[in-house]
């Protein structure tokens, strides 16, 4: 599993209709379109969401991209839409 290199120190959290988006694509096993930022580089590609996970105040999308899983926090993806 990889994972965006960030620390928790400084998290914001995403609003509560972005996260019930997340939520419903999760139990429609939804494609998305994300964009994320992975240290300074600009991600984007096609995942399926998984997961939704909290660990020491930092929310986690748990996706798979291909054969991989990705682990991204939610305050550093910049824009989602169905894939």
């Amino acid at each position: 599993m990889t994972s965006a290199n960030h620390t928790p120190d400084h998290y914001t959290p995403i609003s509560c209709d972005r996260y019930s988006e997340l939520e419903l694509a999760i139990l429609r096993r939804r494609r998305l379109r994300l964009r994320w930022a992975e240290g300074n580089v600009i991600e984007e590609d096609s995942v399926l969401p998984l997961d939704l996970q909290t660990r020491a105040g930092v929310e986690f999308l748990t996706c798979r991209r291909g054969p991989d899983t990705l682990e991204l926090r939610l305050d550093q993806i910049r824009h989602w839409e169905a894939a």
